[in-house]
C-alpha cells in the first residue's frame, strides 16, 4: 500500500487525519493512539503494530520523565503552602506606592512562581484570585491588571523548571539540563520587557494605575521585615537551580530535591495537612496520566510518520524550497503560535519536535537555541485570541462585570512585547546559548 501511495500522500493522509479527527473534539491522546493503530494497521502492515508497543515501553522506562510528577508534586505542595501569598502582601508594601506598582509586583511574584513551580495555570489562577481584586480596587485599567497576569503567568513556560521544557529536551534529545538553564535569561529579558511597559504606560497614563490616596506607605522596617517571606522561595529556586547548574545534581534528582524543599516549606507554614497533602497528590497523579497518555499517543504517531516515510518527505520539500532557512524558521514558529491556541503545551512539543528538529538541524541551527524561541512561541500561542489556554485560565477569576473583551484587549501589549522577545533572540541567539554553557556538566 505505501509503494502505491508514495510519501507525499502518507505525509497528506496523516496531517489531513489529525486535522479530522481534532476537529471532532476528541481528546489528542486517543485521536494521536487511534490514528496510528489504524493507519498501521491499513496502510502499512498489520505485523507493525509491535512498533506502537515499543514505544510504550520506551517510555514506560524513561528515567527523565520521572521528573514530571516530581515538579507537579511540588507545585501543588507550594500552592497550598500560603507562600504566595506573604509573597504578595510582601510585593503590595514594597511597589504598593509605586504607579504600577502592584502590576510590577505581580510581575515579580509571577518570575519567582516559574522558578519555584514552572506551572502556568497556577500562577495565572494565583494572581487572579490575589491581585487581580486589589488593582481593579486601586483602580487600575482592568485590561492592564488582566493583561499583566496573564502574560507574567505564562513566564512559567520558559523559565525552569518548567515542565514544558523536560518534555521538549526528552522529545528532542538534548541535555535537560542545558535546556533548563537556557530559559532564565530570555525569561528574565521578558519579565524586563513587562515592566518596562508598565512603568512607562503608568507614567503616561497615570489614569491606567493610578495610586490610592488612602493606602499607607510603609515604613523601612516593615518593608525588610517582609522579604523574610523572600528566604524559602530563594532556598528552594537555589536548591533546583543551582544544584542543575553546578552539576551537583541531575533533573530528576533536583525535582525530588525540590519536593523535599516544597514539603518542608509547608511544614514551616503549618499548612502540611494530610488534606494538602492528598490533594497535591491526587492533582499530581491527574497531570501526569495526562501527559503520559499524550506522551504515548505522540510517540506512536511519530513512529509511524516516520516508519512511512512522512517524515523523509517532509526534509524532501523543505530541500526543494526556495527559501532561506530564517524564512522556513519563521514558518515553523508561525504554525506554534496557531497550535498554541487550539491544544496544550505537552501535545504540540510531542507532536511537533520530531518532525521540527530534523529540519532545524538540516538548517544548521542550535537546537538549545531553537527550544528557546520554541518555548518563547507556544507563550505567544498560549495568550492569543481567542482560545489561548490563559486567556481561560483568567476568565475562571474574572469578577461578573467583566467580560472577554477585556481580557482579548489587554493582552495584545504584551503579546507585542513577547514578539519584541522573541526578534531579540532571533538576533542575538548567545541569550539563549550563553548560560547553558558555564554549566559544570
Amino acid at each position: 500500500m505505501t509503494e502505491t501511495l508514495g510519501s507525499g500522500a502518507i505525509l497528506a493522509i496523516m496531517f489531513g487525519g489529525l486535522v479530522l479527527f481534532m476537529a471532532t473534539g476528541l481528546p489528542i491522546a486517543f485521536v494521536l493512539g487511534g490514528l496510528s493503530l489504524l493507519i498501521t494497521v491499513t496502510l502499512w502492515n498489520a505485523d507493525a503494530v509491535v512498533v506502537l508497543v515499543l514505544q510504550i515501553f520506551d517510555t514506560m522506562r524513561s528515567e527523565a520523565l520521572l521528573a514530571i510528577p516530581l515538579y507537579i508534586l511540588m507545585a501543588g505542595l507550594l500552592s497550598r503552602s500560603g507562600i504566595i501569598n506573604n509573597l504578595y502582601r510582601a510585593m503590595e508594601l514594597w511597589f504598593g506606592r509605586l504607579r504600577g506598582g502592584l502590576a510590577v509586583g505581580t510581575v515579580v511574584i509571577c518570575v519567582i512562581m516559574a522558578a519555584m513551580t514552572g506551572v502556568v495555570g497556577a500562577a495565572v489562577t494565583a494572581m487572579g484570585l490575589l491581585a487581580l481584586p486589589e488593582m481593579l480596587r486601586r483602580g487600575y485599567r482592568a485590561e492592564l491588571a488582566t493583561g499583566t497576569i496573564c502574560a507574567a503567568g505564562t513566564l512559567g513556560i520558559l523559565i525552569p523548571p518548567s515542565v514544558l521544557t523536560i518534555v521538549y529536551a526528552v522529545t528532542a534529545q538534548v541535555s535537560i539540563g542545558r535546556m533548563l538553564i537556557a530559559g532564565i535569561v530570555p525569561g528574565v529579558i521578558l519579565a524586563g520587557l513587562y515592566i518596562l511597559y508598565i512603568v512607562v504606560l503608568s507614567w503616561l497614563r497615570p489614569e491606567a494605575a493610578p495610586l490610592a490616596e488612602d493606602h499607607r506607605t510603609a515604613s523601612w522596617r516593615e518593608r525588610f521585615a517582609a522579604l523574610g517571606s523572600l528566604v524559602l522561595p530563594a532556598l528552594l529556586i537555589v536548591m533546583i537551580l543551582g544544584s542543575i547548574f553546578f552539576g551537583l545534581a541531575t533533573p530528576t534528582e533536583a525535582a525530588a530535591v525540590g519536593v523535599l524543599g516544597a514539603a518542608l516549606a509547608a511544614a514551616l507554614e503549618r499548612r502540611l495537612t494530610f488534606e494538602a497533602l492528598s490533594a497535591s497528590a491526587i492533582e499530581t497523579t491527574k497531570a501526569t496520566a495526562m501527559i503520559l497518555w499524550i506522551t504515548l499517543g505522540a510517540k506512536a504517531y511519530v513512529a509511524i510518520f516516520t516508519g512511512l516515510g512522512g517524515a523523509d518527505a517532509l526534509l524532501d520539500f523543505i530541500r526543494t524550497l526556495d527559501a532561506g532557512p530564517y524564512l522556513v524558521l519563521g514558518v515553523m514558529l508561525a504554525v506554534l503560535v496557531f497550535l498554541g491556541m487550539v491544544l496544550d503545551e505537552i501535545g504540540i512539543i510531542l507532536l511537533t519536535v520530531p518532525v521540527f528538529i530534523p529540519i532545524v538541524r538540516f538548517l544548521g541551527f542550535d537546537e538549545l537555541w531553537f527550544g528557546v524561541l520554541y518555548a518563547v512561541t507556544i507563550q505567544m500561542g498560549y495568550i492569543s485570541p481567542p482560545f489561548g489556554y490563559t486567556l481561560f485560565y483568567m476568565k475562571g477569576t474574572l469578577p461578573p462585570e467583566l467580560g472577554m473583551g477585556v481580557v482579548y484587549r489587554g493582552i495584545l501589549p504584551f503579546f507585542l512585547l513577547q514578539l519584541l522577545g522573541l526578534l531579540l533572540l532571533l538576533a542575538v541567539p548567545g541569550l539563549a546559548t550563553w548560560l547553558p554553557t558555564l554549566m559544570l556538566r
